[in-house]
């Protein structure tokens, strides 16, 4: 009975990876077709997805753990904004330098991870309760750093911002010249917290007591494993992520705002549901958060490239989709306890 719910479970997660992979898919190839005349077939415009969602990317791998769990942070996009405003205001207002602006951003973030870890693991307080304090208090602390914008000016961080790293490969524009494609650093992070983690969930035990946890913590429990130290674990990853992430947002706007990532908890969350995790947890990979976000980035360049649509039809397209797959989410766990019923 073991194997064939290990199978249920694994059939269905893949069922939502391909669902996923296939949307992107056709929505990328329709896009191509649409508007091949603005270059929306280009390599860099598909490139241009991966540079400018890289923190997204980051922040999604992030929210995804913990959502496996069972959990959520919906604190991430205030993490994300007090981030680039601390690295801003130190760099710019304190003279400090990109390297110590790396240590700070990345130090708010396991904070949040570690109070807020502590808090739903130990404490056993209402994840969505407890991130909802973290959202307000970050976009607060913001605030008090400063209530107007930082522009970054610090020559070694620009020098990160602008490096352009270049393909081997490319098209001709109309004039007939070569341009040749290119990312940014912030992709290669990107894909390798995707890879690592993808790994990490694979393989490794950690990953392995994360699924059982978010199955069934009284399951997990029985099994020996130690619940709330893997939580605290997961959240302290979470806040890492969220702080790398943001750094990695602030490479791609260069300042520093209090209304800055406004929403972009939503995104992370949208992101990791359409890539296939479960909201109630168990089943979740960060290949699938990836194409979520790709999805999120498709929509977003799709509307831009079509020119008289708002900027707001991303928003609804994305709720769109969100219920869509909430609702096959549904269907496959009432499918799934249904056959659970008749085999037992």
């Amino acid at each position: 009975m073991n194997k064939n719910k290990s199978k249920k479970s694994l059939n269905s997660s893949t069922f939502l990876l391909l669902v996923t992979i296939a949307l992107f898919a056709v929505m990328y190839i329709a896009g191509m077709i649409i508007f091949n005349d603005r270059g929306f077939a280009s390599p860099q415009m598909f490139l241009n997805l991966f540079i400018s969602n890289a923190g997204l990317i980051v922040i999604g791998c992030g929210m995804t753990l913990v959502m496996i769990t069972g959990g959520i942070d919906i604190s991430v996009g205030s993490v994300t904004a007090l981030v680039c405003m601390s690295a801003a205001y130190a760099m710019e207002k304190k003279g400090m330098s990109a390297y110590t602006a790396v240590l700070i951003s990345i130090g708010i973030g396991i904070l949040f991870g570690i109070v807020q870890g502590y808090l739903v693991s130990y404490l056993e307080i209402q994840p969505f309760i407890v991130s909802l304090a973290g959202l307000f208090f970050g976009r607060g602390l913001t605030a008090v750093i400063s209530t107007e914008m930082i522009s970054i000016k610090n020559e070694v961080f620009l020098s990160w911002a602008n490096c352009k790293i270049y393909l081997p490969f490319g098209t001709y524009n109309k004039h007939g010249a070569y341009q040749a494609a290119y990312i940014y650093p912030t992709v290669i992070i990107a894909l390798i917290v995707v890879i690592i983690l993808t790994v990490v969930l694979k393989y490794s035990k950690f990953g392995r007591a994360l699924y059982a946890i978010g199955g069934n913590q009284q399951s997990a429990l029985m099994m020996g494993l130690n619940v709330k130290r893997t939580k605290m674990q997961a959240y302290i990853l979470d806040g890492f992520l969220a702080g790398l992430g943001g750094f990695l947002f602030c490479l791609n706007s260069c300042a520093g705002f209090v209304e800055q990532a406004k929403g972009l908890e939503m995104d992370a969350i949208a992101a990791a549901v359409i890539g296939g995790t479960l909201l109630s947890g168990g089943v979740g990979t960060v290949i699938g958060t990836l194409f979520g976000v790709l999805i999120k980035g498709t929509i977003s360049s799709l509307i831009t490239t079509q020119g008289t649509l708002s900027s707001w039809w991303v928003r609804i397209t994305l709720s769109a989709l969100l219920c869509f797959f909430i609702v096959l989410q549904a269907i496959i766990a009432y499918t799934k306890k249904k056959n659970i019923k008749k085999i037992e």
